[in-house]
């Protein structure tokens, strides 16, 4: 769900920076052969995340939940000298799929792309993060947060996507299911955490921005 009038938002688009060509490329590939197509960043939100990371310039960026690399090559455009993207998911079918455009990409020696369970994996990483980006499965949201804020260096930044869930997070009095509820309590829990400050933004399916004091 959008939640800006179709009018609006197509003019918006129409007056941001258009996907590179690989990203459009794999943009369609993703709609034409990959399931759920839709947790896709895609034009707007993508060129958005790449803004944020040239205003950052961050040295390491770690992402939970890669899919099919869009927003791992978004902010490997922005990336400090030097810097990586660490990128995390679960489905290792995925792969070959992701691989075959990372490699194709300017940044293909920037991307640390990892196969396997991002509870696990962070953990090991030795690294502080300057900008972690949260969009994989939404009742690890939380799990996530704790796992990394204290290895976000003071200033840097968590991005979580998906906090609006289509909208039903706002929905008053409506029956809530367990997705909806883990992202109520996320969106709580940093709302009320006095080590952030945070604005959510509601483009596409809404964009929680924290930036740690």
């Amino acid at each position: 769900m959008h939640f800006i009038v179709p009018e609006i938002e197509a003019y918006a688009e129409a007056h941001t920076s258009p996907e590179p060509s690989l990203l459009k490329r794999l943009n369609r590939q993703t709609h034409v052969k990959i399931l759920h197509p839709r947790m896709l960043s895609g034009h707007f939100q993508g060129r958005m995340l790449s803004m944020i990371s040239w205003m950052i310039r961050p040295r390491v960026v770690l992402e939970i939940g890669t899919y099919t690399g869009y927003s791992a090559l978004c902010f490997a455009e922005g990336l400090a000298e030097g810097g990586k993207v660490i990128t995390i998911d679960i489905k290792a079918e995925l792969e070959p799929f992701v691989r075959e455009f990372l490699n194709e990409s300017d940044y293909k020696d920037q991307i640390d792309y990892r196969i396997g369970n991002a509870r696990e994996v962070i953990p090991t990483l030795d690294e502080t993060f300057d900008l972690v980006f949260i969009d994989a499965d939404k009742p690890s949201y939380a799990t996530y947060y704790d796992l990394t804020i204290d290895r976000v260096r003071s200033g840097g930044w968590i991005i979580a996507d998906n906090v609006l869930w289509s909208g039903k997070v706002a929905q008053a009095g409506a029956k809530v299911d367990k997705d909806t509820q883990c992202l109520l309590d996320f969106n709580a829990r940093v709302q009320q955490d006095d080590r952030v400050e945070n604005v959510l933004l509601p483009i596409r399916d809404g964009l929680m921005v924290v930036r740690k004091k």
